[in-house]
């Protein structure tokens, strides 16, 4: 398996859009998604590109996702 790598701003939001997040707000230079029964917003910058692992990593982890999504990300 190989290193989930950083992803660009755009990926990341169509990874979100794909998963039924939708974009709460914008506040400053982060954006906000969440949907219903979610505990927790992901929350990244927008103005940092590509977007960092560990933020895509804590997304993961937020959603409640497992590690077979991951490897699905790092095919893309």
């Amino acid at each position: 398996m190989k290193k989930l790598s950083n992803i660009s701003v755009k990926e990341f939001r169509d990874i979100l859009s794909q998963l039924g997040l939708q974009p709460l707000r914008t506040v400053g230079g982060h954006e906000i998604w969440t949907k219903n029964g979610l505990k927790r917003a992901v929350v990244f910058q927008t103005y940092v590109e590509p977007v960092p692992e560990f933020i895509v990593r804590n997304a993961i982890r937020d959603l409640g996702l497992s590690h077979e999504f991951i490897s699905k990300l790092e095919e893309m």
